[in-house]
């Protein structure tokens, strides 16, 4: 995921968990706030508790990865937060629940066709 496109300081994180509105379920929480830059931004936050270091960013590169692959709309910063689920979840169980999470947010982009 390229530098522009992620949220790197606290600043932005704690901006987006305060205005933004948040969407749960059991492996995630999505919080999606409208930014002013025009482009797109995520944010990945796993805790301590979810496990050690390699576990940990296991869980970080799958959700980036589902994050590229997702169609979402420009101007939007979203953080996305695992829960302890996401720990045993394979890829495939957190694509399917980013979606699910981003479209109950309504910033996926409108299907065409």
């Amino acid at each position: 995921m390229q530098r522009a496109r992620r949220l790197r300081k606290s600043s932005d994180f704690a901006l987006a968990r305060r205005l933004g509105k948040s969407r749960v379920d059991r492996r995630l929480v999505l919080i999606a706030r409208a930014n002013d830059s025009g482009a797109t931004r995520f944010g990945f936050s796993v805790s301590k508790r979810l496990g050690n270091a390699v576990t940990r960013n296991k869980i970080k590169r799958r959700l980036k990865s589902a994050a590229v692959r997702a169609s979402v709309q420009e101007g939007w910063d979203i953080v996305v937060i695992a829960r302890q689920d996401a720990r045993t979840a394979d890829y495939w169980a957190l694509k399917r629940s980013l979606d699910r999470l981003l479209a109950r947010s309504g910033v996926l982009e409108p299907k065409t066709g």
